[in-house]
C-alpha cells in the first residue's frame, strides 16, 4: 500500500469541486488525518507563506487540486491570470512538498493539456504532440508545466509525484457563473432559470456539434484514491494518466438532456457566432482500466443528481457558486 490511513494528507484546494470530492472520499475510506487550510489563512500563490506552512506541517501525502479555473470566456479574457496564478500555485506546492519530505504527491491536471487535433481517443503519449486549443491554451500550458515539474523531480530526485488528467468534470461544488462556468453547469443554470421564468427559448453558444466526455467528480475522487493506493510508475514510464469514462456526447445532445432534467419544454437555439472550442476530446482510458479502475456513475444518473442538488441548494438559500 503506497499510502496509509495514518498518513497526514494535505488536500490543497479542498473547497473546490475536485478537492472537496477527494477530501470526502478520503474521509469515507478512513483517512482521518486530513490537512486543509483556507485561502484566507494561506494563499498558495505566496511562496514564502507556503514554504513556512510546509516546514511546520510536513504532510506525508499531498493532493494538489487547487487551481484557477474557468470556461472559454474566462480563459480568453484573463490569459495572464490563468497562466501566472496556476504556475505560482503549482510551483509553490510541488517544490515545497519535495523539499519538506512529502512521501507521495498527486497533481491534478486536465484533459485540455492535449493538442487540439490529437488523434481520438487521446492517449497519454499525445502530450506535446501539437498546437493547443486557443480558447484554453493558457490554463493548459500551466498544467503541462505542472506535469513536467513532477516528472523532472522524479527523474532527478526520485520524488514520488504522479499526475491525473481528468476529462470534463461535473457534480457537487461546480461553478454556475453565467459567463465563467464550464459547459454543463452553464447549461444547467441557463435551462433552470428559463424554466422558472417561463421562457420559450434558450440560446446556447456555438453550433452544438462538438463532442464532450463528462466525468462525475465523485468518480474522479474514486480514481484519485485508487491511484494513490496502487499506481507506482517507474522513472522511465509516463507519470500522468487519463481519467474518464471512455464515452462522449454532443453538446446538442447534452443540452437536450439538461432541458429534460430540469423540465424545460421550450426551444433550444444555437448562436453560431460564439466559439465552439475543441471539436472533440475523448480520452483513451485503457491504461487506468488495465490497472483495475473504471468510472461507475452513468451520465444520466449523474446529471439527475447534479440538477437536483443545484435546485435544492438554490431553494434552501445555500451558497451556490454563481
Amino acid at each position: 500500500m503506497l499510502i496509509s490511513p495514518n498518513d497526514r494528507i494535505f488536500v490543497a484546494g479542498h473547497r473546490g469541486m475536485a478537492g472537496s470530492a477527494i477530501a470526502r472520499r478520503l474521509q469515507a475510506e478512513g483517512y482521518q488525518h486530513l490537512l486543509t487550510v483556507s485561502r484566507s489563512d494561506l494563499d498558495l500563490m505566496d511562496g514564502p507563506a507556503v514554504a513556512a506552512w510546509f516546514a511546520d506541517q510536513r504532510p506525508d501525502v499531498v493532493v494538489l487540486a487547487a487551481a484557477r479555473v474557468g470556461g472559454i470566456l474566462a480563459n480568453s479574457t484573463y490569459p495572464a491570470d490563468f497562466l501566472l496564478d496556476n504556475l505560482k500555485i503549482q510551483q509553490n506546492v510541488i517544490e515545497n512538498a519535495w523539499r519538506q519530505g512529502t512521501r507521495r504527491l498527486l497533481f491534478l491536471g486536465s484533459s485540455c493539456i492535449y493538442p487540439k487535433r490529437a488523434e481520438q481517443p487521446i492517449r497519454e503519449e499525445s502530450l506535446l504532440g501539437g498546437p493547443l486549443e486557443p480558447t484554453n491554451e493558457w490554463y493548459a500550458i500551466a498544467k503541462i508545466t505542472g506535469i513536467q515539474l513532477c516528472r523532472a523531480l522524479r527523474l532527478q530526485h526520485g520524488f514520488d509525484a504522479i499526475s491525473l488528467m481528468p476529462t470534463n468534470l461535473y457534480g457537487p461544488g461546480d461553478n454556475y457563473h453565467p459567463t465563467n462556468s464550464h459547459v454543463l453547469p452553464g447549461l444547467i443554470r441557463r435551462f433552470q432559470e428559463a424554466r422558472e421564468s417561463g421562457d420559450e427559448e434558450v440560446v446556447c453558444w456555438g453550433s452544438g456539434r462538438p463532442l464532450r466526455e463528462l466525468l462525475h467528480v465523485d468518480d474522479l475522487a474514486s480514481a484519485a484514491l485508487f491511484c494513490l493506493r496502487h499506481w507506482q510508475p517507474g522513472n522511465d514510464d509516463l507519470q500522468h494518466i487519463n481519467v474518464g469514462t471512455g464515452s462522449e456526447v454532443s453538446i446538442q445532445q447534452l443540452a437536450t438532456m439538461v432541458a429534460d432534467a430540469v423540465g424545460f419544454r421550450g426551444r433550444i437555439a444555437w448562436d453560431t457566432s460564439k466559439p465552439d472550442g475543441t471539436p472533440r476530446k475523448l480520452l483513451d482510458v485503457s491504461r487506468l482500466a488495465a490497472l483495475g479502475w473504471r468510472a461507475a456513475i452513468p451520465l444520466e444518473e449523474g446529471l439527475r443528481r447534479t440538477v437536483a442538488e443545484f435546485v435544492s441548494e438554490r431553494a434552501s438559500g445555500a451558497e451556490v457558486r454563481l
